[in-house]
Parts: structure tokens; C-alpha cells; sequence
């Protein structure tokens, strides 16, 4: 008898282990399935995504009249100084321009990224906002700023302190056009009024009246303060 039961319990604990396998197959027959059809899904979109869109992209850029905003430009302002860029004067001491805000792509000999970007790349310096380098920055710009306008380091806006994403944006806000302001009519020769005109010209509200804030494009402005003040370095 204990012959028959011991046979008994070794059938008994056999048994959920084919259970288990039982289970076990139909559910990696599932996963190969659901393989083949996620792998050529995956290289689908790639082609769709990763080539066929973007060369359709890139062709239609290539087309007549498109071909020049497609690839960006640099207008001179009919002396030695850039406008699509940050303008850099041929006498700081005597700067007539309206400039943009800080870029990751100025040169080294810019103060923490005041002056001229980069027009060939693009990007920002991916400091975090707790970044010590980042506050050292910071800093001196506003100081470096603050000097450039005549004013406390206190009125300096924030965005003329930030960089942007991209650092090729040439819009300021309003306040910090209106910073500049001042030393821009002091420099031209341009009545105050004058120049606040050509500010509010070159102003663009929110997008759909709601979305973000209104804006002042440094290109246009600069563009038209050369126009109206010509031989401007």
C-alpha cells in the first residue's frame, strides 16, 4: 500500500507542471505573433518618418521662392554691421543698435553670450536653472547690461539676461527694447519719440490675440533704424 501511495503522490505533483507548460506556450505563441507585425510596423515608420518625410520636407524647400527663407539669411545694414544676427558696433562706446538676447553660440571673447550668434547652429546650454555657472552668467550680463544702458542692474529685464532655445531668436520684449531706448537716440541722433515709433512698428502681439507675449523683432527694428539713420556702424 504505501508502495501504491508514494507512486500516487509523484503522479499528483507531475501534474501542475504540465499544467504550467500547458499554459505557458500559447502565451510565447502570442508574443512571436504580436513580433513580426510590430517590427514591420517599426520599420515602416522609420522609412515614412526617418526619410520619405523629411526628403519631401527638404524638396519642397528647394522649390523657386522658398529656397532663400528655407535657408535663412544675414542682412547687412549697408555698413559693417549685421542685422540678422546681434549687431556688434564699430565704437561700443557709441552703439547705435538694438540688441537680442544672450546665445550658448556667441563667440569667447562675448561677455556670457552677448554678441553675435552663430547663424550656422543652433541650441541652447542646457544648464539646468540650479546651474552655478548658469547664475554666474546670469549676472554678468546684467551687470554687463546694466553698463551698456545706463541703468541699475535692477531694471534690467529678464530676457535680456536668458538666452533663448534656439539662441537665433531676434525677438525682445518691449521693456527691454525700451531699455535701449534711450541710448539708441542718444547715439543717432534720432529723437526719443522717433525712435519709441519705430519700436512700436517693429511690435507683434500674441499669436491669435492669446497665445504668448508680445514681441519686438531686433531685425525689423534694426532694419528700419539703419533705413532711417543710413551709414550706421
Amino acid at each position: 500500500m504505501n508502495h501504491v501511495t508514494t507512486t500516487l503522490d509523484h503522479g499528483s505533483e507531475a501534474a501542475p507542471d504540465a499544467t504550467e507548460e500547458a499554459t505557458r506556450t500559447p502565451v510565447l505563441r502570442g508574443l512571436v505573433r504580436q513580433l513580426g507585425p510590430a517590427l514591420r510596423l517599426m520599420l515602416v515608420a522609420t522609412v515614412l518618418l526617418g526619410v520619405v518625410y523629411p526628403a519631401v520636407v527638404w524638396g519642397i524647400s528647394r522649390m523657386p521662392g522658398l529656397s532663400g527663407p528655407a535657408e535663412g539669411s544675414v542682412s547687412a545694414s549697408g555698413s559693417a554691421s549685421l542685422i540678422g544676427i546681434d549687431p556688434v558696433p564699430a565704437d561700443p562706446g557709441a552703439d547705435p543698435w538694438f540688441h537680442l538676447r544672450p546665445s550658448a553660440s556667441a563667440p569667447a571673447s562675448a561677455t556670457a553670450g552677448l554678441g553675435p550668434a552663430d547663424p550656422s547652429t543652433s541650441g541652447g546650454s542646457n544648464l539646468a536653472t540650479t546651474a552655478d555657472k548658469l547664475a554666474q552668467a546670469v549676472a554678468q550680463r546684467r551687470s554687463a547690461i546694466a553698463g551698456r544702458e545706463g541703468v541699475s542692474p535692477a531694471a534690467v529685464p529678464d530676457d535680456a539676461v536668458t538666452a533663448s532655445a534656439s539662441g537665433l531668436d531676434p525677438d525682445i520684449s518691449p521693456a527691454y527694447a525700451a531699455l535701449q531706448v534711450p541710448r539708441v537716440a542718444r547715439v543717432t541722433g534720432l529723437a526719443p519719440a522717433q525712435v519709441e515709433a519705430l519700436v512700436a512698428d517693429a511690435t507683434h502681439g500674441r499669436a491669435l490675440g492669446v497665445f504668448g507675449e508680445p514681441t519686438v523683432d531686433t531685425s525689423e527694428l534694426n532694419a528700419a533704424l539703419a533705413a532711417t539713420r543710413p551709414g550706421l556702424r
